[in-house]
């Protein structure tokens, strides 16, 4: 019997070795098998371009490159967004390994202002049926909320014709109209900021047209009109190369196209390739949450707030718990912003300048000092031209703020300032029984203790007595009633 059982303990050994064996090859095949596929990597855009979008593409595009996949699609669809986050993935494009293939997807969608730079920035410019882009004018939104979002208003009918022909005409009215311009900017109110801004964008998306052999003159007038186009007048006026129903579409169209990469041309290759789907995670959800400006600010606010009230009530552990959070939330944003370390340092020199107005009275000069510092601070804190914390949110933080603090300050230094009412100096105005008959030294009852008393008029025994002064361990005392009676 033992020796039938050692033989079956054998076979089974020897039988779960031949399985692990062939489980551990299947899984080396799959995996050499996946290594192997030919991928088509797919990402998808949707909303505003921000610091969370911006995170998302450019760690979508190492994930391509790490995969070597044949190509990388963008799904997009936009309202535009800032434009440092655009010229970072515009540069992050331009600079990969894969080519990227930008498809303005499903029907109904726009890649409109920094969308319609993206796509000109593309190897593959695509989009969907029903679909449009343009409005591509740079836009600083009053807000506080991420510029280009909104398009600027339309014009008034007839003023195609007062601004003359189209864009590289070449007329004798276009270069009359060119040497008014600076005037004609002048009237319409632009200042010589914006009109920098907006030559900029002329030429920064004229020079990508021209690096893929797109509609250059077109891509200048969405810029300067803010016009848009569809999907079929984008492909008819070569804006975009491909105008395709699905991704599966979009690649039988684009294979065997040659596009323009950073070392040279490349013929792409997307017959039969596999669709792999890089989806934002929770990071990219966060990151879209707090890396709005305002709310980035905010969350600085409430975490100073908190330690402010944790250090001055030790051990309620809420105020502190959500100050650290939020700091942490703040400073995680803030890496991802174009933070100005001098408005930074401002904010927090006036709130503690605010902090010491209250700690240390100067007749206002600290508090005034710290208020202007904090709304200096505020300003200056996002360095970019295009994103900025809104003016109102700064403007009524700086008043809750500082009357907050003042206030709150102010009646703890006012609650100092008062009469202890601890002590013998508590003990006087209070009222007591005497004893004794007594005219001069004497006993009385106090708050339920007896005490050597002394008094000038003669009291008699059960009087209702007022301490007037006290002297160590005796008290001056009065009568209280024939005081009342007398005043």
């Amino acid at each position: 019997m033992s020796a039938f059982r050692a033989a079956c303990s054998h076979r089974f050994v020897l039988l779960a070795s031949l399985l692990c064996l062939v489980a551990g090859g299947l899984l080396a095949w799959h995996t050499q098998a996946q290594e192997n596929e030919r991928v088509a990597h797919v990402m998808t855009v949707d909303g505003a371009i921000g610091p969370a979008v911006g995170d998302y593409f450019e760690r979508g595009l190492r994930r391509a490159a790490e995969r070597e996949a044949e190509i990388v699609i963008v799904q997009m669809d936009t309202p535009g967004g800032l434009d440092a986050t655009m010229r970072d993935m515009i540069r992050a494009m331009l600079t990969s390994p894969v080519p990227v293939a930008i498809y303005v997807s499903p029907s109904g969608a726009r890649a409109a202002s920094a969308g319609t730079y993206l796509l000109y920035g593309s190897h593959v410019a695509a989009m969907a049926p029903a679909t449009h882009l343009g409005s591509a004018t740079p836009v600083q939104m009053g807000g506080g909320g991420l510029p280009g979002m909104d398009p600027p208003e339309e014009e008034a009918p007839g003023d195609d014709e007062a601004n003359g022909e189209e864009v590289g005409n070449g007329t004798e009215e276009e270069a009359a109209d060119a040497e008014d311009e600076p005037a004609e900017a002048r009237r319409r109110g632009e200042t010589a900021m914006e009109r920098k801004v907006l030559e900029d964008a002329v030429y920064y998306i004229r020079s990508l047209a021209e690096r893929h052999d797109r509609n250059a003159d077109w891509a200048e007038e969405a810029v300067r009109e803010a016009v848009n186009l569809t999907s079929r007048e984008a492909l008819e006026q070569n804006v975009i190369d491909v105008v395709a129903s699905d991704i599966e579409d979009l690649l039988a169209q684009i294979d065997g196209r040659e596009v323009v990469m950073e070392h040279g041309e490349r013929t792409l290759d997307t017959a039969g390739l596999a669709i792999e789907r890089f989806e934002p995670d929770w990071r990219t959800r966060l990151l879209q949450v707090i890396t709005n400006p305002n709310v980035a600010y905010f969350l600085m606010i409430i975490g100073f707030y908190g330690l402010i009230f944790e250090l001055s009530s030790p051990g309620s552990l809420v105020p502190g718990t959500i100050g650290v959070i939020s700091l942490l939330l703040a400073l995680f944003a803030f890496q991802l912003l174009p933070i100005d370390y001098t408005g930074l340092a401002l904010i927090l020199v006036g709130l503690g300048l605010i902090v010491g107005e209250a700690l240390m009275p100067s007749f206002g000069v600290l508090g005034i000092g710290g208020i202007i510092a904090f709304v200096i601070g505020s300003v200056m804190l996002m360095d970019d031209d295009h994103l900025a914390v809104s003016l109102p949110l700064i403007g009524g933080i700086a008043l809750l703020s500082a009357g907050l603090m003042l206030w709150v300050l102010t009646r703890f230094i006012g609650l100092r300032r008062k009469p202890a009412r601890t002590g013998q100096d508590q003990l006087i105005g209070s009222l007591g029984v005497a004893l004794e008959d007594f005219q001069g030294k004497g006993h009385v009852r106090l708050k339920g203790e007896r005490w050597n008393a002394r008094s000038s008029e003669a009291l008699r025994r059960g009087e209702q007595v007022r301490v007037a002064a006290v002297e160590g361990l005796t008290l001056w005392v009065e009568p209280a009633n024939r005081t009342s009676e007398g005043a």
